[in-house]
């Protein structure tokens, strides 16, 4: 077990697939699965195409179109960005399990792991890993 923090600065798609190769180095791991498990609740976690920055920008405003900020939220405590966050994260997830061969995420050529900061002022994000496998 482990864990990643990782620091985010507002709103978007921060690419952890470097970071979470770098720790199963560190563990030695070779083939397997990686669990990655995000510890809150106004961000989250998905694999999406890196290639091109507009497959983001449009996922970014789709969820913002789904979760916008002046809905009649009952949830208003920590401002107006924390409500449509939590919504985000709940239709994007916090966790993903992702296959390891050669002591690598086992990811396509397009692909990437995000962390998604759906909140506006930065954050340190905290994420639990485990590893299975040789």
């Amino acid at each position: 077990m482990g864990r990643l923090m990782v620091a985010t600065k507002g709103p978007r798609f921060y690419g952890i697939g470097r970071a979470l190769d770098a720790w199963l180095a560190e563990q030695g791991a070779r083939d397997g699965e990686l669990s990655v498990f995000l510890r809150h609740t106004s961000a989250s976690l998905t694999i999406q195409e890196n290639a091109d920055p507009d497959v983001q920008a449009d996922l970014a405003d789709a969820l913002s179109r789904l979760a916008p900020e002046d809905a009649a939220w009952r949830h208003t405590t920590e401002g107006p960005d924390d409500m449509p966050a939590h919504v985000k994260s709940a239709l994007t997830g916090v966790s993903l399990q992702v296959p390891v061969v050669a002591g690598r995420l086992d990811l396509g050529t397009w692909q990437e792991v995000y962390l998604i900061e759906h909140r506006r002022e930065p954050h340190q994000r905290s994420l639990t890993l485990r590893y299975l496998g040789t």
